[in-house]
């Protein structure tokens, strides 16, 4: 016979609040992986690597097919922490959400985590050092020149950056790139010319999310672990990169138990400090993945985030 004392009265609701919202997050998972991916309309290589390529959707919404105004271009940074197994495809139904909705869309697949996990048992290791971050920059410095060609319909000049969850952050990191450290391979001059990002439960404060242990300390391995964390933060976490300059909203579901609002709330917080306003947008009774889901009412407010900033 145990010793421990019998719960109380208090522990057994916060113990089916608990279940309740594991229910509803696998739910919602499932609802958003539920649809079948969508075939591009063009990929675009920007490097040699199999992972280096873009697809690209053609605005199909009312009126697309109309002369003679070229409609905005958003990019999308897929999430799934920075894990091998998660790749674009499983966001390419949020990119054609998109581009039925009238925009441009421009899905970039990137290096991520090796295929198996160091141990048997272990999730896959999140991320590659430094090849994530080569990816994406790179990727943002061909897109230009490579959706002129695939994409005539986009207008490079009316770029939006969107990410969710790790894709969040890397959306966050790549409008950051002219605040890295001065060392940073990844630094450019100036802000790139972005009308804004909207970034969709993104894990934007890396400290927070440790702390939180945020998809089993992925933030942790992107870094190459406990021992370089402290060393690399500086050039990738979101929150150490303010203020960028460039207009930035964050979307978060209040019932997210992948990566829990406190995470957004720590880098408005620190954009704040910065000095830079930082849109919130709080969505009641949505978890992590509607905001991807073409299914959920929260897709259509993604949308209209981006719509605000792309128009």
């Amino acid at each position: 016979m145990s010793d421990a004392a019998p719960p109380s009265d208090a522990a057994e609701p916060e113990h089916t609040a608990g279940r309740d919202a594991a229910a509803r997050d696998a739910a919602e998972e499932e609802s958003a992986f539920s649809h079948p991916p969508v075939d591009p309309d063009a990929t675009a290589a920007y490097g040699d690597h199999p992972d280096q390529v873009i697809d690209f959707y053609a605005p199909r919404g009312p009126g697309s097919a109309a002369p003679p105004v070229l409609a905005p271009l958003v990019v999308v940074l897929h999430g799934g922490a920075w894990r091998a197994p998660y790749d674009r495809r499983h966001i390419s139904p949020f990119a054609d959400f998109l581009a039925r909705r009238g925009f441009a869309v421009a899905s970039v697949e990137y290096r991520r985590g090796a295929d198996a996990p160091d141990r048997p048992g272990e999730a896959p290791v999140a991320g590659r050092w430094p090849d994530t971050f080569d990816d994406v920059a790179a990727a943002l410095d061909a897109l230009p020149a490579l959706a002129r060609q695939a994409l005539p319909q986009a207008d490079p000049g009316r770029t939006v950056l969107t990410g969710h969850s790790a894709g969040g952050q890397l959306a966050l990191w790549a409008a950051a790139r002219h605040v890295l450290p001065a060392d940073a391979p990844w630094r450019i001059d100036g802000p790139a010319p972005l009308r804004g990002v909207v970034a969709l439960a993104p894990i934007a404060d890396f400290a927070v999310a440790e702390k939180l242990d945020v998809c089993g300390g992925a933030s942790r391995q992107l870094l190459g672990g406990q021992k370089q964390f402290p060393l690399r933060q500086p050039y990738a976490d979101p929150a150490l990169l303010l203020p960028t300059g460039i207009a930035t909203t964050v979307v978060q579901g209040r019932t997210d138990v992948v990566v829990p609002q406190a995470v957004a709330e720590s880098y408005a917080e620190a954009a704040a400090k910065a000095g830079e306003v930082v849109g919130l947008t709080l969505l009641e009774s949505a978890g992590h993945f509607p905001l991807i889901d073409p299914a959920a009412d929260a897709c259509a407010v993604v949308a209209e985030e981006i719509a605000q900033l792309a128009w």
